[in-house]
C-alpha cells in the first residue's frame, strides 16, 4: 500500500469520526426523545385514572350550560382546574354540545360539537329487518379522537373529551363542507375540515394542528375510533359470524380478525385501511399517510342490541407547521361487490365470495349472471330459478352422459357378479379389478363417470355457499314464503331451541332434505355399485339429514336453489330411465364386445403391475 493510499484512509476515518461527534444527539434532546417515548405509556395510564375518577364521582350532566352569572372565587377555582388539567385546552373543556347534519343522495351523518366527530350514520334506501332505520352507528355507542401530551397540561389531551365550535358550514355544487374548530387561544386551535360529495358514500376529514408544535411534545399522535357494531339483519348468530375488523396492508393483501369470538392483533406495519366491517355495511377509514402500528380488536357483546364492539388505536407520525396535518377518508358503505370495487382499494375483499375457483366462480360467473338477469327481472327468487336452469342446461351433454355409463354398469352387473365368482381369494384382487376394468372398457362404461357431473357442480355448489349469505342484493328481498332471501326462512317458530337445529323451522330446507332422500333412493336404483357398499349407502343417507340440521338457519336461497336443482336433476334422472333401454343398451354392448379395442396406457400399467406381483410370488415360492 503505497504512501497516498493510507493518507487517503486515515483522511476517511477522521471524517466519519467527526460526522459521528457532530450529529449526535446532546444530553438533553436523549431526554426529551425518552421523554417523548413514555409519552404513550402515559396516555393510557392517565385515561385509566381519569375512567376511574368519572366512575368515583356522582352522575352529573357535566355538559350542561350554566346561566350566565357574575364571575365568583368558586368559577375562578373551576377555570383553575380545567386549566391545570387540560393546559391551553381548557378554554374549549365546557361547552354545549350540539348536532350538525351533513347529508347528500347516500347516506346522512351527525357531527357532535362534543369531540367534533361523527356522533351517528344513516343509510338511506336500507332498513333493519324490523324496518327501522338503519344507522351504522349512533350515540355515545361510538369513539373517536386525538389524544397527546403537551407541555402545559396534567393530563393528556383527547380531543373526545373538548367542544369543537362550528366555524364555517357552505353548501356548494360539489358537496357539503363543514369547518368545527378546538380552540387553545389566540391563534392556537385545531381545525376539522370535512366534506361530503354529492352522491357518495365517501366523507373526507382533513385535520389541521395550527400553531400548537411548541405545545404538543410527541413525535407521533394516537389515534382511536371504536363502535358498538348495532345488530340490523334477521339472523343474529349469523350476523355476528360475519362481523369483523379487516385491514389492508400499503401495497399488499387484505386480512381480518377472526369473525367467531373474540381476537385482537397488534400490527407493525404499514396500513393502507381499517373497515368495521358488518354482514351487509361497513365503515372504512383510511389514511393518505397510512396507519403505523396498530392495535385493533373484537369483542362479543352480552347486550343482542349489538353484535359486536370493534375498535382500533393507530399511531400517525406527528409533523407541525402544514397546512393540512392529516388527511382521511371515512367510507360508509353497503357491501355490495361492484360498488366497492369502483373505488379501487381493495374494499371489494370485504365482501366474502370464497378463495380460489370458488371465488373466481363467484366474480366472474354468479355475480354477472346476477346482475344480467337483474336488469330484466324483479324477482331475485325468478332469478335464482332461472340461473339453475341456465347451469342444468349447460351441464346437461355431460349428465346424460353420465347417466348412461352408469345405466352401461347396471346392464353389465352380472357379468361382474361372475367375475367375482371366479376370483374369489384375496390373492387375486388386482387380476379381479382388471378383469373388470377390461369389461367397462369393452362396453364403454366408467365407474368414475357418473361422478363428474357432481364433480362439476361442486365449485359452483361451494361458491353459492359464500355467495347467497354475503350478498346484499338478496338482502331483505322476499320469495313466496320466505321474507328474506339471505337469511332463514320460517313457517315455525319453535317456543325452545333444539341443539345444531334452531328454535324455527325452515321449509325450503325440508323441501330440500325430502328431495335429497327421494334422489338418494333413485340413484341407489339406478347404480348397481351402490347395493355392494353399504357402509357407502349409509353414508350417503346420513348427509341429508345432517343438511337438514346444518342448514336451517342458513341463507334460504341457497336451500331453494339445492332444492330446484334437485328436483331438476329427478326429473333428467325419469326421463333419462325412459329413454334408454337397458335390453337395446346389452345388445350394443355384446356387438361393442366383439371389436378389437385398444388398450388404454391404465389397462397396460395395471396388468404390468399384476405381471410383477405375479413374478414376485413365484420366487418366494
Amino acid at each position: 500500500m503505497d504512501k497516498n493510499s493510507i493518507i487517503g484512509i486515515l483522511l476517511i476515518g477522521a471524517i466519519l469520526i467527526g460526522w459521528s461527534y457532530f450529529t449526535s444527539p446532546t444530553q438533553e434532546e436523549i431526554a426529551e426523545m425518552q421523554q417523548q417515548r413514555d409519552s404513550l405509556a402515559r396516555v393510557e395510564q392517565m385515561r385509566q385514572l381519569t375512567e376511574e375518577q368519572k366512575n368515583e364521582t356522582p352522575e352529573t350532566d357535566t355538559h350542561e350550560v350554566k346561566p350566565t352569572q357574575p364571575e365568583t372565587i368558586a368559577d375562578a377555582d373551576i377555570d383553575s382546574k380545567l386549566m391545570t388539567r387540560y393546559g391551553i385546552f381548557g378554554v374549549s373543556a365546557e361547552g354545549e354540545n350540539e348536532y350538525i347534519s351533513l347529508e347528500n343522495e347516500k347516506i346522512e351523518i351527525q357531527i357532535s360539537t362534543l369531540g367534533g366527530r361523527p356522533y351517528s350514520v344513516y343509510m338511506k334506501g336500507y332498513t333493519t329487518y324490523d324496518s327501522l332505520p338503519l344507522k351504522l352507528f349512533d350515540g355515545d355507542s361510538t369513539q373517536f379522537g386525538f389524544n397527546w401530551i403537551t407541555s402545559d397540561a396534567n393530563n393528556p389531551i383527547e380531543t373526545q373529551q373538548l367542544y369543537f365550535a362550528v366555524e364555517e358550514q357552505t353548501q356548494t355544487d360539489s358537496g357539503q363542507h363543514l369547518t368545527m374548530r378546538l380552540s387553545a387561544g389566540e391563534e392556537q386551535y385545531v381545525d376539522y375540515n370535512y366534506f361530503l360529495p354529492k352522491n357518495d358514500y365517501r366523507l373526507r376529514l382533513d385535520v389541521d394542528l395550527h400553531n400548537l408544535d411548541e405545545i404538543i411534545k410527541n413525535d407521533f399522535l394516537s389515534f382511536d375510533w371504536a363502535i358498538f357494531m348495532p345488530s340490523l339483519e334477521k339472523g343474529y348468530e349469523w350476523e355476528e359470524r360475519n362481523s369483523s375488523v379487516y385491514y389492508k396492508y400499503h401495497k399488499d393483501n387484505v386480512d381480518y380478525l377472526s369473525e367467531s369470538g373474540d381476537d385482537q392483533k397488534e400490527i407493525k406495519e404499514r396500513i393502507s385501511w381499517i373497515a368495521f366491517k358488518q354482514q351487509f355495511f361497513s365503515s372504512i377509514i383510511s389514511s393518505k399517510e397510512s396507519f403505523n402500528d396498530i392495535a385493533i380488536k373484537t369483542e362479543l357483546t352480552e347486550d343482542e342490541e349489538f353484535v359486536k364492539h370493534v375498535s382500533c388505536k393507530a399511531y400517525l407520525p406527528y409533523m407541525a407547521q402544514r397546512d393540512i396535518d392529516y388527511s382521511f377518508n371515512f367510507h360508509f358503505v353497503p357491501n355490495k361487490y361492484s360498488l366497492l370495487e369502483n373505488y379501487e382499494q381493495s374494499f371489494e375483499e370485504l365482501v366474502p365470495l370464497g378463495w380460489g375457483v370458488f371465488g373466481w366462480v363467484n366474480k366472474y360467473i354468479v355475480l354477472n349472471l346476477f346482475d344480467w338477469l337483474g336488469k330484466y327481472i324483479g324477482n331475485f327468487g325468478i332469478i335464482i330459478l332461472i340461473m339453475t336452469l341456465i347451469i342444468k342446461t349447460g351441464l346437461f351433454p355431460l349428465t346424460y352422459k353420465s347417466f348412461k355409463s352408469t345405466a352401461k354398469m347396471r346392464v353389465l352387473k352380472p357379468e361382474v357378479d361372475e367375475i367375482n365368482k371366479k376370483f374369489p381369494k384375496k390373492e387375486d384382487a388386482m387380476k379381479k379389478q382388471q378383469a373388470v376394468m377390461g369389461l367397462y372398457k369393452k362396453a364403454g362404461a366408467s365407474p368414475m363417470g357418473g361422478c363428474l357431473p357432481m364433480v362439476l357442480q361442486m365449485p359452483i355448489l361451494i361458491a353459492l355457499f359464500r355467495f347467497f349469505p354475503a350478498s346484499i342484493e338478496l338482502r331483505q328481498e322476499s320469495f313466496l314464503w320466505a321474507d328474506d332471501l339471505s337469511s332463514y326462512d320460517s313457517i315455525l317458530d319453535l317456543p325452545f331451541n333444539i341443539p345444531f337445529y334452531g328454535d324455527h323451522v325452515s321449509l325450503w330446507v325440508l323441501l330440500m332434505t325430502i328431495t335429497n332422500f327421494i334422489y338418494m333412493e333413485m340413484n341407489n336404483k339406478n347404480n348397481p355399485q351402490s347395493t355392494g357398499m353399504p357402509g357407502m349407502k349409509t353414508m350417503m343417507y346420513i348427509m341429508p339429514l345432517f343438511m337438514l340440521f346444518f342448514f336451517n338457519s342458513y341463507a334460504s336461497s341457497l336451500s331453494y336453489y339445492y332444492f330446484v336443482s334437485l328436483l331438476i336433476t329427478i326429473i333428467q334422472t325419469w326421463v333419462f330411465r325412459q329413454l334408454i333401454d337397458d335390453d337395446a343398451l346389452l345388445a350394443q354392448i355384446n356387438a361393442n364386445k366383439k371389436k378389437t379395442v385398444k388398450k388404454s396406457k391404465f389397462q397396460q400399467r395395471m396388468e404390468q403391475m399384476a405381471k410383477k406381483q405375479q413374478q414376485q410370488r413365484t420366487r418366494k415360492k
